[in-house]
C-alpha cells in the first residue's frame, strides 16, 4: 500500500509518500480502508522524535482515519465488511489502510462525508474527555480554552456551546483568529499576544476567575493558568509546547483548592479508550447526527503532500482541522 514513510527525524520535508506493509486486522481488529485522515500536533511532534508511538502500534503517523471496513479479525462481531466507519488508531493513519480495535470505532452519520469523519475521533473526543470527563464542567460554569484555532480547542467550544449552553466559554487566540473564534461561539476572545490572559480572565469574570482550563502549553502557562483558575477549579493539562517544568506555590494550591490533571489519550489502553469513545458516542454523536455540530476543515490535501500539511500546521495557518485524502 501507498503510505507516508518517516524514515529520519526532522522537518516537515522528512515526509515523503512510498511503499509499506498493508497491515493484518489481529484479535478483535478489522482493517479499514482509509478515504481520509487527519494531521495532529502529536504527528509533528512524532516527526521530530518526540512522541514514538506506544509498543505494538503502527510506527507510521496518523491517529483517526475514516474509511470503510476491509476485512475483519479473529473474534470481532457486530461489523461487516463495507460499513463506513471512524475511528482512533494508535499509529498508521497515514496510509492506504490501517488496523483499529472494533470497540473503537464510530458508525458515520449518513449526512457526514469522509473528510469530515475524520476530523472527528482525535480532536472532539480529547476535547470531551479533558474539558466533560475530567474537567467535570458543569452547565453555568466558566471555561478557558487555550490556542483557539486548532482542532481541539475549536471542538471544545462547539461542544461546550452544544452540552453546556449556559456556560461562558472564553477563548485565547493569535490576533488574526479572534474574530473567526468568535463567530465559532466564544463569549470572550483574548490576544494571548497582546493581553496577559490571567488577567483578562479574572477582568472578564469579576475576579472569579475559570472553572475548566484545557491547556496544551504547560510549564510556560502554569503560573498564568493558576492565577486565572477559580476556587475548586480544575487545570487540565493536554500538551508541553511550552517546556515541561515550572514552579508552583503548593500553598496557593491548597487554599484555592484547585485541581492540576494531567491528561494523554493516545497510551492509554484498549480497555481505557473503549469506554471513553463509548461515552463520546453516547454524548456527542448525536449532535453531529442532528447537524448541531459540523466538523470544521481548514484544507483538504492529497496524502502525497503530507510535508506541506505539517508546514501549514506548524505555522498556524489553520482552523480547524487539515484533511489528507489517499
Amino acid at each position: 500500500m501507498q503510505a507516508i514513510l518517516l524514515e529520519e527525524f526532522g522537518g516537515p520535508e522528512v515526509l515523503a509518500i512510498g511503499e509499506a506493509q498493508t497491515p493484518e486486522p489481529g484479535e478483535h481488529q478489522v482493517l479499514i480502508k482509509v478515504e481520509a485522515t487527519t494531521v495532529n500536533r502529536a504527528d509533528t511532534i512524532q516527526r521530530l522524535g518526540h512522541y514514538p508511538a506506544p509498543k505494538g502500534e503502527s510506527e507510521l503517523l496518523g491517529l483517526e482515519v475514516a474509511g470503510t471496513i476491509a476485512a475483519l479479525g479473529p473474534g470481532v462481531e457486530g461489523h461487516a465488511i463495507g460499513d463506513r466507519v471512524m475511528s482512533l488508531v494508535g499509529g498508521g493513519g497515514y496510509a492506504e489502510f490501517a488496523t483499529a480495535y472494533a470497540d473503537h470505532l464510530i458508525p458515520i452519520p449518513q449526512r457526514l462525508s469522509f473528510e469530515q469523519a475524520a476530523c472527528v475521533c482525535e480532536t472532539y473526543i480529547t476535547a470531551y474527555l479533558n474539558v466533560f470527563m475530567l474537567g467535570d464542567i458543569e452547565d453555568g460554569e466558566t471555561v478557558l480554552l487555550h490556542g483557539g484555532g486548532g482542532g481541539v480547542n475549536t471542538s471544545g467550544i462547539q461542544i461546550c456551546r452544544a452540552l453546556t449552553p449556559e456556560s461562558r466559554i472564553i477563548v485565547t487566540a493569535s490576533a488574526g483568529k479572534l474574530e473567526r473564534v468568535a463567530e465559532l461561539g466564544a463569549h470572550d476572545v483574548i490576544d494571548y499576544k497582546a493581553q496577559d490572559f490571567a488577567e483578562a480572565v479574572r477582568e472578564i469574570t469579576a475576579k472569579r476567575g475559570a472553572d475548566v482550563i484545557l491547556d496544551h502549553i504547560g510549564g510556560k502557562y502554569l503560573a498564568g493558568n493558576l492565577k486565572a483558575l477559580a476556587v475548586g477549579g480544575r487545570l487540565v493539562i493536554i500538551g508541553l509546547m511550552g517546556g515541561a517544568k515550572a514552579e508552583i506555590n503548593l500553598g496557593a494550591l491548597m487554599v484555592k483548592r484547585q485541581q492540576v490533571i494531567g491528561s494523554v489519550l493516545r497510551s492509554r489502553s484498549v480497555a481505557e479508550k473503549t469506554g471513553i469513545v463509548a461515552q463520546f458516542a453516547n454524548a456527542v454523536m448525536p449532535l453531529f447526527e442532528q447537524g448541531a455540530i459540523e466538523p470544521l476543515i481548514h484544507a483538504v490535501l492529497p496524502l502525497a503532500e503530507a510535508a506541506e500539511a505539517h508546514r501549514m500546521m506548524e505555522a498556524s495557518e489553520h482552523f480547524g482541522k487539515i484533511v489528507l485524502v489517499p
